[in-house]
């Protein structure tokens, strides 16, 4: 028969084991948490950094694209103001050259829309 000091000291022995071992499983978890923390901070500079590489391309795409349309815009107004220049030029042509070929109907001409205007702006 076993003894009362032989089932505590049993007993203390027993609880020590165990808790020596959940000490090490203890130390164990923190060291693999620890691990844990280390591959997740890893993998968000990694991917803060991609991210941040992809959204300086992407601006640097945009800018791009901006600035050629705006040249592009710039293109077409000069290229829209020379148009609409020329056409000045030959509506101012074709006019005097009516006028100057028949005089008598460009007054009659004007009479005719000057009278238009008034009775129009009358009512």
């Amino acid at each position: 028969m076993s003894t009362p000091n032989a089932e505590a000291g049993m007993k203390d022995w027993t609880d020590k084991a165990t808790r020596e071992r959940l000490e090490k499983d203890v130390a164990a978890v923190k060291s693999d948490i620890a691990a844990l923390t280390d591959q997740i901070t890893d993998a968000l500079n990694t991917f803060a950094n991609s991210t941040g590489k992809q959204a300086r391309r992407g601006y640097r795409q945009a800018r791009e694209n901006v600035d050629s349309a705006m040249d592009d815009m710039s293109e077409r107004g000069s290229a829209m103001m020379e148009a609409a220049q020329d056409a000045y030029g030959s509506i101012e042509e074709t006019l005097e050259e009516a006028i100057t070929q028949r005089p008598l109907a460009t007054v009659g001409l004007a009479l005719g829309i000057g009278f238009l205007i008034g009775i129009a702006w009358r009512r």
